[in-house]
């Protein structure tokens, strides 16, 4: 029988214990494991050989309990189901830490709200299982409340809370009205910016399978806010959710715009509200570096509103009518690829639509085909990842490939909401504006020039929250032309 091959593997723990009023340090550990070993197997393996004092959870090993969550090179996984690697940072999940890598659980789970039954409860039918079982394979883990942002700025009982009232809502077998309890726990404070959904061990779409459907849930019993009222009357009444301001861009450009040379692809182009009707000139900018690089843009004038903000706020009643006009609108003319860079628009129209044609963002585009290289800029830059690009649509090494291309210098700065989305921009300023002070920090420490995104509604809410510029990349790359014309 062969023998198991060991490795040996350098960990770094950090080590703390809040009662000691000692700071907290990282300590590292050369330790030997089987070859395969999981982050599970290192950490028993330290405290076992090495550190008894080590202080750690786990118990099923199995990726079924959820007690060995923790932090492993900065994202929220489970010990016991990870692959351990050579140079490993092992920290506790963003939670109130006991000792170590052990976190307080119990002020969490305490909230978590049970099943009640009614007298006469009824068993759930086939279709009222099929909603709940997308949502009820949590396993408490808390990964997806270490890395929620509204937590940290507002009263939000949390993704895993509400998770579990859509559960209880969704059974008939549960006694009482849990929407109106969903919505005094901050039912609308979460920015649909998918952090929970990407943390979870289970992969629970809480914001798309529970949040949203629960604020359905509270727009039939007319829990809804305002604010997000009159969005929802304006996309119903001009099929756009922002209010005119000027010329258009759909006013501005013809409906077939021709490169200036040869002709390398077409697609078709999805707007959006913001990019036609607020920030117009980053649109044009676009269509500048798409003509220089080969690419003919047909633009539909009858598109509307793709209906992502009736979506996150669970208005749902004229989705479909929008859905059929804004499909139809591309799909008569023979399109069958359409273009997006707004990242609401785009993560929209692939998630939640079920379209005949490709979707496609500008940056997945432009690093696709190529670009003619623009001219460097002498600035350092660093990147906001819009959540619905990053998480909604998994656009990540694009943008920084692109900005590579014109930037002297890039930074990179954590990925985190800056609390536009969901909603929260329009029905909660306050905790937006608190969600985007925290991005305006972070871009303070990496005393960049520019600030560089691929969305409007992070473009306009970011600025507002540091000095420094926040341009779009394509804005940047026609820059770049312009430096290398010498136009500028």
């Amino acid at each position: 029988m062969a023998s198991v091959k060991k490795v040996s593997l350098k960990v770094e723990i950090l080590r703390q214990d809040p009662s000691s009023g000692i700071t907290p340090s990282y300590k590292g550990y050369n330790v030997e494991v089987n070859e395969g070993a999981r982050v599970l197997d290192v950490l028993i393996a330290v405290r076992d050989n090495l550190d008894p004092s080590l202080s750690f959870r786990y118990c099923c090993g199995a990726g079924q309990c959820g007690s060995c969550a923790i932090k492993i090179n900065g994202e929220p996984k489970l010990a016991c189901m990870t692959i351990a690697e050579d140079g490993m940072i092992l920290e506790p999940l963003d939670l109130p830490v006991i000792k170590d890598l052990a976190v307080d659980l119990v002020s969490e789970l305490s909230k978590m709200p049970g099943l009640v039954p009614s007298r006469c409860g009824e068993l759930p039918e086939k279709e009222e299982i099929d909603r709940i079982k997308p949502i009820r394979d949590c396993i408490e883990c808390m990964c997806c409340v270490s890395v929620c942002p509204a937590m940290r700025v507002v009263d939000f009982a949390g993704p895993t809370l509400m998770r579990q009232e859509m559960r209880l809502a969704l059974d008939p077998r549960s006694s009482g009205n849990r929407v109106p309890l969903a919505v005094d726990e901050g039912l609308f404070t979460c920015t649909s910016c998918q952090a929970c959904y990407l943390a979870c061990p289970k992969k629970i779409a809480i914001p798309g399978r529970a949040i949203e459907k629960l604020r359905e849930l509270a727009n039939r019993q007319g829990l809804t806010l305002d604010r997000h009222k009159a969005v929802a009357e304006l996309v119903r009444t001009t099929g756009r959710s922002v209010e005119k301001a000027g010329e258009t861009f759909l006013e501005m450009v013809p409906e077939v715009i021709e490169p200036y040379g040869e002709v390398r692809c077409e697609v078709g182009f999805f707007v959006g509200c913001m990019y036609n009707m607020r920030v117009v000139q980053t649109c044009l900018d676009t269509i500048e570096v798409l003509k220089r690089n080969g690419i003919r843009v047909i633009v539909p004038k009858d598109q509307v509103c793709c209906g992502s903000p009736l979506i996150r706020t669970g208005q749902t009643q004229i989705l479909e009518n929008l859905k059929k006009t804004n499909i139809e609108c591309f799909a008569k003319r023979g399109i069958d690829t359409v273009l997006t860079m707004c990242a609401g628009c785009g993560s929209t129209l692939k998630n939640d639509y079920d379209t005949p044609f490709e979707v496609i963002d500008i940056n997945q585009l432009l690093v696709k085909y190529g670009i003619e290289p623009p001219e460097k800029l002498d600035v350092r830059v660093t990147y906001h990842d819009p959540c619905h690009l990053l998480r909604g649509q998994g656009v990540h090494d694009e943008p920084r490939e692109l900005i590579g291309m014109f930037a002297r210098e890039f930074v990179e700065m954590p990925s985190i909401c800056c609390g536009a989305g969901g909603g929260v921009r329009s029905g909660l300023p306050d905790e937006a504006k608190a969600l985007g002070m925290k991005r305006g920090e972070e871009i303070g420490k990496t005393g960049c020039d520019i600030v560089v995104t691929s969305c409007p509604f992070c473009e306009f809410h970011i600025q507002e929250s540091t000095d420094k510029p926040v341009k779009n990349i394509n804005s940047l790359i026609l820059e770049g032309y312009r430096k290398k014309d010498g136009n500028c």
